[in-house]
């Protein structure tokens, strides 16, 4: 691709001749600093164009002028529509990772830059397998492709320079156990994966709490902050690199001794590409794999399909005697990193670059004055939520003591040893009786021991007869309002 492109020396016009799609962002710049240094002597100028990054200073460059330009398919297309990115006259198109980035959902992205670039180019395809989905893209989009395919005779199986160990252990003493991995003497850098970013940061914030000098990268964190982590993790601020499989997607660092699967990885190809990552260029390295109890089924699909001898991991503590001969742990470890180890500078001495993004989490929970914020903003918001229940809730009770309390009136019963009548229950009312005075011609009537009968008044409830009920049963209710109605003759 570097002899196909002409660089300013030779008389290019500073229009981008190649283009290089990755998935990821952390990809993308590692393959622009690879190109970078690759053509350097030549002159060749190399643009990273990624999202999290504010859109100035890449339209600067393109406009200054590149021959190669590498990217992630959003922005790509961002800039492209907007006329920024002129795809006219490219000459090599480069599909890397493709099978990541049809995982990842870029297919129908990837369709529309094919669109944009000129039929007559050199198209190369770059895939770890080939699904049907890439084997149709590549039909589509390439013109009697040549497919080649470079592997070994022990192709899926991991390096015999690697030592793999494998440890069922319970989730919640995995960060003692952890804690305890990574004091291995001889230990260099390590790396710790994570299924979610959750989980990841969770991790990275244990871990700095126990005295490691520990970063996360994930999705959920901003992209200054994941180069800020990876920056520091390359010159050895930080020595413990916790990442998701997405984000650490194609990190090449030089130096890692230990590869720790804090959680069991989805599939085999997972597991070779993660403990991948040590035992490189000839160098011995460890990985050790913690696998919960829910996750021992897919581990053993993954140990069958690779022919690994654990199919039945032991079940491991922190305190088990042969995680400390196994790993050359110190006899003394514990959960803690003593404070004369803390040798390294940590994640707050990498510089944090302010690159224009919004919407993402700059810095790493725990740490900072990033942390005091968010820190503070639950704490107010915990606060304001109790203080706005305590507030209803008091609010509800002095409105409930402010209303009228329900009252029955008392029993009486009819003359002559009748049978009782009980009286109606009814709330009192603002300022008026409930029922009139029943008129005295009925209350003279008597009937032998009879009980009398309701009788019924216009706009108002019944209520018993009885020489009785006008003087005992309704004296409060008639003196309290103001004045009663008539019942009806």
């Amino acid at each position: 691709m570097l002899q196909r492109v002409v660089p300013p020396s030779e008389g290019g016009d500073g229009v981008p001749q190649a283009l290089v799609v990755v998935p990821t962002r952390e990809l993308c710049v590692q393959v622009a600093r690879d190109l970078g240094t690759a053509g350097a002597k030549r002159g060749t100028r190399v643009q990273a164009i990624y999202g999290g990054r504010a859109f100035e200073p890449q339209v600067a460059a393109l406009q200054a002028g590149v021959e190669i330009v590498v990217g992630t398919p959003g922005r790509l297309l961002d800039l492209a529509q907007q006329g920024h990115l002129i795809l006219g006259k490219v000459r090599v198109l480069v599909l890397d990772e493709a099978d990541e980035m049809l995982d990842l959902g870029f297919l129908p992205d990837i369709e529309r830059i094919l669109a944009m670039v000129p039929t007559q180019r050199q198209t190369m395809l770059f895939s770890a397998t080939m699904p049907g989905p890439i084997v149709t893209l590549s039909r589509s989009f390439m013109t009697q492709p040549t497919h080649i395919r470079a592997h070994g005779n022990d192709e899926g199986s991991t390096v015999p320079q690697t030592t793999q160990f494998v440890y069922r252990a319970h989730n919640l003493d995995k960060p003692e156990l952890l804690s305890r991995v990574l004091q291995a003497r001889g230990r260099g850098l390590a790396m710790v994966f994570c299924r979610t970013k959750r989980t990841a940061q969770k991790v990275a914030d244990e871990l700095v709490d126990r005295g490691f000098a520990a970063a996360a990268v994930h999705g959920d964190l901003g992209q200054g902050a994941r180069e800020q982590a990876l920056r520091a993790f390359r010159s050895g601020k930080v020595d413990v690199l916790v990442a998701t499989d997405v984000a650490a997607r194609g990190i090449d660092v030089t130096g890692v001794s230990h590869v720790v699967n804090y959680q069991c990885p989805e599939d085999e190809k997972t597991y070779v590409h993660r403990i991948g990552r040590t035992g490189r260029a000839g160098r011995e390295g460890v990985a050790v794999t913690l696998v919960d109890w829910d996750d021992i089924p897919r581990w053993q699909l993954i140990n069958k399909a690779l022919d690994l001898p654990f199919a039945d991991p032991p079940e491991t503590y922190s305190t088990s005697p042969w995680v400390y001969s196994d790993l050359d742990v110190p006899e003394g470890a514990r959960g803690r990193l003593p404070r004369a180890q803390r040798t390294r500078e940590g994640l707050d001495a990498e510089v944090l670059e302010d690159l224009g993004e919004t919407g993402k989490r700059t810095k790493s929970a725990g740490r900072g004055p990033a942390a005091e914020s968010r820190s503070g903003s639950a704490a107010e918001a915990r606060n304001g939520s109790a203080a706005e229940a305590r507030n209803g809730s008091a609010a509800e009770a002095r409105s409930d003591a402010e209303r009228p309390a329900r009252s029955s009136r008392p029993r009486r019963r009819t003359r002559g040893n009748g049978a009782a009548a009980e009286a109606v229950a009814a709330p009192h009312a603002e300022g008026t009786a409930d029922t009139a005075e029943a008129p005295a011609g009925d209350a003279a009537e008597s009937g032998e021991g009879a009980p009398r009968r309701r009788r019924r008044r216009r706009g108002g409830r019944g209520r018993s007869d009885g020489s009785e009920s006008a003087g005992s049963g309704r004296g409060d209710s008639d003196g309290s309002g103001d004045g009663g109605s008539e019942s009806a003759a």
